[in-house]
Parts: C-alpha cells; sequence; structure tokens
C-alpha cells in the first residue's frame, strides 16, 4: 500500500544500478516505488525500437498494462562517434553481457580504424506511462570520450571506459551522487521528480 497522500510507481528495470540512482533521485518526490523484483514473473518485453525514446515508451507502457501501476521506464545506452553511433540502442545485449568482453570490442574496433579514443556520449531517455497513456518523457545526454583504458569500481555499465572532461576521470571514478549529478540518467530523472512535483501530476 502507498502511504496517505503518496502514490505507488513502478520502475521498470531489474538493473540494480539503475534502481539505486532512480530511488536517490527521487527520494524527495510524493511516491512509494516497487521494482520488478517486487512483482516477480512478469516477461520481458522485446524491446524493437529504433530509438532510445521507442525502447522507454514501449517499455513504460507494457509494464504499466501487465501490472495496473503507473510506470516509469528508462532506455540508456552509449554512443560512439567513430563506431558510428555504436553500441547506440543495442547498448545492454552488445557483444553479450560482459562488460569486460564488450570494453575489448571497443577498443578493437577503434584499433581497425587507426583511433585510441573517441567522441562519445551517453545517452538516457525516460518515460512514464499510466491509464494507458504515455504522460511525460524527458531525455538526458552527457558528452565525453573513450578512456584510453577502463577505470574505476563505481557505476556499472560502460562507466568505466567513459572519460567525463569536466571531472577529469571516468564515470566509474565518481560516487553515486556525484555522478547523478552530471549524467544522463540523473538528467531525465530530476526532469520526472520535478514532473511528480507538479500538482496533478
Amino acid at each position: 500500500m502507498a502511504s496517505p497522500g503518496r502514490r505507488k510507481i513502478l520502475i521498470a528495470t531489474t538493473n540494480p544500478g539503475k534502481i539505486r540512482e532512480i530511488r536517490g533521485i527521487l527520494a524527495e518526490a510524493p511516491v512509494d516505488l516497487v521494482t520488478l523484483a517486487d512483482l516477480p514473473g512478469i516477461a520481458e518485453p522485446d524491446e524493437t525500437g529504433t530509438t532510445f525514446a521507442d525502447n522507454a515508451r514501449l517499455k513504460a507502457l507494457y509494464y504499466a498494462a501487465a501490472t495496473g501501476l503507473p510506470s516509469v521506464a528508462d532506455d540508456s545506452g552509449i554512443e560512439i562517434d567513430a563506431l558510428d553511433q555504436a553500441p547506440g540502442v543495442h547498448s545492454a545485449r552488445w557483444h553479450g553481457h560482459d562488460y569486460s568482453v564488450k570494453f575489448r570490442k571497443i577498443y578493437d574496433l577503434l584499433a581497425e580504424k587507426g583511433a585510441a579514443t573517441s567522441a562519445a556520449r551517453f545517452v538516457a531517455a525516460v518515460a512514464f506511462a499510466k491509464d494507458g497513456r504515455v504522460a511525460f518523457e524527458s531525455r538526458g545526454v552527457v558528452e565525453g570520450t573513450i578512456a584510453p583504458e577502463p577505470k574505476g569500481s563505481n557505476g556499472f555499465g560502460y562507466d568505466p571506459i567513459f572519460f567525463y572532461p569536466p571531472l577529469n576521470c571516468t564515470l566509474a571514478e565518481v560516487t553515486g551522487d556525484a555522478k547523478a549529478q552530471v549524467s544522463h540518467r540523473g538528467a531525465a530523472f530530476r526532469a520526472f521528480r520535478d514532473y511528480l512535483l507538479e500538482p496533478g501530476a
């Protein structure tokens, strides 16, 4: 049960790193958050969208229909300019799920192009669905470069190879709070938090 004056919202992801970041960002919003771990047995939808926004909408609508709960979903990934914006929307499953393998593949592909690094960006699209429709969308982008080698043990996903020049380190070398202040997901979910704080949202 949601607390009085608060709403229950599903964070439609099983990724523990994402859940930790999102909970921190939405801590001040008048919502009680549940995750897919609290609702076992729901099959994942096929992410057939061609953009991050497509997939975020698809997931939010699917899980809202499957659970009866207002649902927020994000789709995010890394775009590497020298690799024609790959992995892009395929980031999560690109060359499997082992990120050490993904990192090696990125460096191998860059080497084939005679490059040691490349401009890159993280992109996150957020969609919130309720009552059978998408009620809110936002997008966050953070620009950086591919680090010469993976560094840092914080964060998750591609963070160890994403060098963020303003902090002079990778996003895996900063704390969760510091990352949330500059990250793509942080920007997108802060916009969602602001939406939840609006009267009648």
